[in-house]
């Protein structure tokens, strides 16, 4: 399986990382259940000049798990990609397949937590953990000014990592809150099927936080 070469590779966790061993442990039971997966950490994707980051909150089972590149082959994906068509982040069409080879431009996909969790559902230990990572991603980022939270966890990652305080910025959908050294982070529930699903994240709604994540856009 190919995954498109990009700088924020240096600064991913090892294929067979046991920092947290409960993850690990699931990895290997997806591993001997599915072998033709993915089922490892699952590194970054996108554009390493991006103004705007989005943070999931880890690979799902049946999408990033198994596909090897952020947010491919869910429903969570679907959505995902969609909007970043219409606000013309994507240069090609979206498959739900890394051999699609699409790009994206002036966006880069991250998670909270690299592995996928049981129950989609990561420890507190697991993601101070892989926020090591993410720090390490965001470094590694020097025009990104703009940062999208995709669901509660992802955004108390994302604050902490950017030397936010918690819980003075608390998580709402559509909230915009300033950090520290001046970046923008706006919240949105996350793209997920059960959100989708039971109608509390609408297409309506995920376009207006991208709405607001373009008006902030640094010239």
């Amino acid at each position: 399986m190919m995954i498109e070469e990009n700088p924020l590779n240096a600064v991913q966790p090892a294929p067979d990382c046991t920092l947290c061993p409960r993850l690990a442990a699931y990895r290997e039971e997806q591993r001997i259940a599915q072998p033709k997966w993915w089922n490892a950490p699952v590194p970054a994707f996108g554009d390493p000049e991006a103004w705007l980051t989005i943070v999931g909150l880890a690979p799902g089972l049946h999408g990033a798990n198994r596909t090897g590149r952020a947010f491919t082959g869910d429903e969570a994906g679907r959505l995902l990609f969609a909007t970043l068509a219409k606000f013309g982040f994507v240069d090609g069409e979206y498959g739900a397949d890394p051999m699609d080879a699409i790009r994206l431009n002036g966006v880069m996909l991250l998670n909270a937590v690299k592995c996928v969790p049981p129950h989609n559902k990561p420890m507190p230990e697991e993601i101070r953990t892989c926020r090591t990572f993410l720090r390490a991603e965001r470094e590694a980022l020097p025009k990104a000014r703009v940062f999208l939270a995709l669901g509660q966890i992802a955004h108390q990652s994302t604050v902490k990592m950017l030397g936010g305080k918690l819980p003075k910025l608390r998580f709402e959908h559509g909230a915009v809150h300033r950090l520290p050294r001046g970046e923008w982070l706006i919240d949105s529930y996350h793209c997920s099927r059960l959100n989708t699903g039971t109608g509390r994240l609408t297409a309506e709604m995920f376009e207006a936080v991208f709405e607001q994540a373009m008006a902030l856009r640094p010239c």
